[in-house]
């Protein structure tokens, strides 16, 4: 999944105790010894291995004993036919991603990831969410996934297969990526994946939780970096800022069934140069209230890798249906006095 670094801090007490666990994190036998990191720093665009490495570093840390730390946050909209794109509420996460080196030469990005919803006036993360389509409160459910893991390699990665249900593969090729000069000596990366496959939830199991028996998404992002950052070779983690966008069914919580519409995510992100030291208090309590775990970026490879979506399967059970209910439908088209 990123993030901006202007959030404020938490207590000194705190910062220790997790400075602790870094440095535990860094004794423990699969990260023990601190091995010399090796990657491409001279800017290649066509060289599939250059593209792997400056990659893995926007996307990650090469080196193992540490944790990169992202923040994303924006707004949530709701697509409807006849009627103006509505904001909803805001978005506030944040991603712990460390990267192992694979015995081949390339990279497997392990990571964990927490997005909380917030109120749009008050600012504040929500447990409860009145939908405007069902004039219904329902209860908030936070985005937590853990893992979220894939491999950076110098041919082009399949798509994710969220445990098997999407069967989508494509041809090896090599993993030359979408690059363009920016203002003020930075490149700008373009990327993004566009999916449809079975959904997790099933109609006729979550009727009001799933969208439809298909799950169709779209992810774009747009990744800001320095050249001289780039070039450095002493950093194995680069400073990213970017955008990122997303179009999804309605979020499983909002109980809005195979109502016609979808959901539109737009948000910034940003590298945080301090840690989680650098989050707001509120969001590393909301994230500690789930897990202390989500604090703290994976030491080993794990999986399966699962999105938000098949994820609320194994989190939450289907909603009860109230007799004689029936998805929101958008309001009619507007009508018009005739011309003359």
């Amino acid at each position: 999944m990123s993030n901006d670094p202007t959030g404020r801090g938490f207590s000194r007490r705190e910062s220790l105790g997790l400075a602790g666990a870094s440095l535990a994190l860094a004794a423990a036998p699969a990260i023990a010894a601190k091995p010399k990191v090796s990657f491409l720093t001279k800017i290649d665009l066509k060289n599939p291995q250059w593209n792997r490495d400056t990659y893995a570093r926007i996307d990650g840390e090469l080196d193992v004993t540490k944790q990169k730390v992202s923040r994303i946050k924006g707004k949530v909209y709701g697509v409807r036919d006849n009627e103006k794109i509505r904001p909803l509420f805001q978005m506030d996460g944040f991603s712990v991603v460390r990267t192992l080196r694979l015995p081949d030469g390339n990279w497997r990005r392990i990571l964990k990831e927490v997005v909380f919803y917030r109120d749009l006036e008050t600012g504040k993360i929500m447990d409860r969410w009145r939908n405007p389509y069902t004039n219904e409160d329902v209860k908030v459910v936070p985005i937590a996934n853990d893992p979220f893991n894939y491999d950076i390699r110098d041919t082009k990665p399949q798509p994710p297969s969220y445990g098997g249900l999407n069967k989508d593969q494509r041809a090896p090729e090599p993993f030359l990526l979408d690059w363009s000069d920016g203002p003020e000596g930075t490149l700008i990366l373009e990327t993004g994946i566009d999916l449809f496959y079975p959904a997790a939830l099933q109609p006729d199991k979550w009727p009001r939780e799933s969208a439809g028996a298909f799950n169709r998404v779209s992810e774009h992002f747009l990744f800001f970096v320095q050249r001289k950052d780039i070039e450095n070779p002493k950093l194995t983690a680069l400073p990213v800022t970017g955008s990122w966008s997303r179009i999804t069914p309605w979020l499983p919580w909002m109980l809005m069934g195979q109502a016609p519409g979808c959901i539109n995510y737009f948000a910034s992100f940003a590298t945080v140069s301090n840690g989680i030291a650098g989050l707001p208090a509120d969001l590393v309590a909301a994230a500690r209230a789930i897990d202390p775990k989500y604090l703290e970026a994976p030491t080993e490879d794990y999986g399966p890798s699962l999105s938000s979506l098949e994820n609320y399967v194994k989190t939450q059970k289907p909603a009860p249906v109230p007799e004689g209910w029936s998805p929101p439908q958008p309001p009619a088209p507007p009508s018009f006095p005739p011309r003359k």
